[in-house]
This record gives C-alpha cells, structure tokens and sequence, in this order.
C-alpha cells in the first residue's frame, strides 16, 4: 500500500511569498477507491506574515469577496489563528512516511509552502523528485473528474478530499498502479 499526501492552501496572493490562510491535506492510498485519512487542517496566523513582507494582492482580495460567506469566513475569520512556525513543524511530522505529495499545481501550493519553509528556517518535508501534480493528471482525462463531485469548493480540506478521490478514480479509469 502507497500513502500520498494531497495539500491545497488558501492565500491573500499567487507569488511565492503569498500571505497563507489556510492550509488542508489528507493521506490516502492512490491505487484504491477509499477514503482519504489523517486529515491536516490549520488556519494561519496572517498578521504574523504580513509583519514577516508576506504579499497579498488586491485582485486576489477582490477575488476572496465574490465567495460565498461561510468559505470566505472559514478562510478569512480572525479566530483559531495558529503560528506559521507551529505549522510547519505539524506539517514536517504529518509528512513523514508519505510516499509522494500531490498538489493541484505544485507552482502554487507547493512553491508557496517551500518559500515558506525557507523564510522561517525551517526543514522541507519533501525532496523536489516526491511532487505530484494533480491538475495534469486530470486534464489527461475524458472528462475533469472534479467536475462531477458538488462540494465546498476553496477550503483547504475539502479540496484536499475531492481532488484525492479524484486521483484514486483517475489511476483507477487509466488502468495504472503508482508508488
């Protein structure tokens, strides 16, 4: 059995140095239809990042307003703010064992969480060969499988959960088995 880790984040921006808000994963084994597992979900401290030269844009801003009010309260709302370094030490433990970590884009989540790590002297969790790219995966299908799934789109977990199944059922339909 192969343990893969999806991560998806929330941010103010789509730089490297973006200010992060929320930050999802879920494990689940790529070569089944089952539920994902050891969920991972953690609302950042954003004045800390900004205080840090964290960036946020304005056209992301006006991006966050057009969102229904329970996500963009779940992604923007002061309470249950966790310090990025408590984060990354979370993250660093969670990943342990994992196999590969998928994310919808590596040139987003994943370059954003590496700069990240970098900015607070901390360890990557991953070498650059364990990087998955959902977004390719699922283009290379008939049909985007995310497409047929109705779900809270734009919080972290959730995203996390419907784009691991989403991997499971494309293996699956290619007729692939992964490490």
């Amino acid at each position: 059995m192969s343990t893969h880790a999806m991560i998806d984040l929330e941010t103010l921006a789509t730089t490297p140095d973006a200010v992060v808000l929320t930050i999802g994963g879920v494990k689940f084994d790529p070569n089944v239809i089952s539920p994902s597992h050891s969920y991972f979900y953690y609302r950042f401290d954003v004045n800390e990042q900004l205080d840090a030269g964290r960036a946020t844009d304005p056209s992301t801003l006006e991006w966050w307003g057009t969102q229904d009010p329970a996500v963009m309260e779940e992604a923007l709302g002061d309470h249950d703010r966790t310090p990025v370094f408590n984060i990354l030490t979370a993250l660093n433990k969670w990943c342990v064992g994992v196999d590969a970590i998928w994310a919808q884009g590596p040139a987003f989540d994943i370059v954003i969480l590496e700069n990240l790590f970098r900015q607070y002297n901390h360890h990557t969790p991953w070498p650059f060969w364990k990087i998955r790219d959902s977004r390719t995966l699922f283009q290379i299908m008939p049909k985007d499988p995310r497409k047929e799934i109705n779900f809270e789109a734009h919080n972290a977990l959730e995203d996390c959960k419907v784009q691991a199944r989403c991997v499971q059922q494309s293996i699956q339909y290619l007729g692939l088995q992964i490490k």
